[in-house]
């Protein structure tokens, strides 16, 4: 597998910590983030936010970070949102060597239509959304895109039908699944026929009517 080219950002180093500085960032259209690792003291910085924004939807992991003069490899170890999983709170590099090997959480990418939907009543369930592989930091993908063109109805695609990028490799258990289609359970189960009733025109025993006639008929 080819190596990819890596994104390079520019940061700034930032020496006030805290949530006012932290916040005040983040107004001005910056991102707090702290770089570590590599028996290193951590390094607290800032970098633009709408170009990592368009960084992390691009499923980009790890970055050329260059800190005025200085420039390193760092991996997106971890990135913080806020409540509504729109905004970043604050960033996490890792420094990392290119031709060390990682652990990264990689986005599953489903791609076909499975031959099961053409059925009435079914659908398609993604088991897994993202997959922790290992492999170089020069050699992460950016996505792991799965063909579920041959899935039947009531049948399941698992990580041993998935071909992973050369170098790339899972931990996972291969029976794991990864994607399913199943038929709609409201369609599968039988309708249930409702029974009536049949009504009755007999009216009501009236006890104290019949009691009275009773004694009527002794008189």
């Amino acid at each position: 597998m080819a190596t990819q080219q890596i994104p390079r950002i520019e940061v700034e180093q930032r020496e006030e910590v805290g949530t006012r500085p932290t916040a005040h960032l983040r107004q001005s259209g910056r991102l707090p983030a702290v770089i570590y690792g590599h028996k290193q003291e951590p390094v607290h910085v800032s970098t633009d936010t709408k170009q990592l924004l368009d960084l992390l939807h691009r499923n980009v992991h790890v970055l050329e970070v260059v800190c005025g003069s200085e420039t390193e490899s760092c991996l997106i170890k971890q990135v913080q949102w806020d409540h509504l999983g729109t905004g970043i709170l604050h960033m996490d590099l890792a420094r990392v060597d290119l031709n060390e090997r990682v652990t990264v959480s990689v986005e599953v990418e489903l791609v076909g239509e499975p031959i099961g939907l053409k059925e009435s009543h079914t659908f398609l369930e993604q088991n897994l959304t993202a997959l922790e592989v290992e492999c170089l930091a020069s050699d992460i993908p950016e996505v792991i895109k799965v063909d579920v063109s041959s899935l039947e109805s009531h049948t399941s695609l698992t990580l041993a039908n998935v071909e992973l990028p050369d170098g790339v490799q899972c931990p996972l258990d291969p029976e794991t699944v990864i994607a399913s289609v199943h038929i709609a359970a409201a369609a599968s189960e039988p309708e249930e026929e409702e029974v009536e009733t049949p009504e009755t025109e007999a009216e009501p025993e009236l006890i104290g009517k019949k009691a009275e006639a009773e004694q009527s008929e002794e008189v």
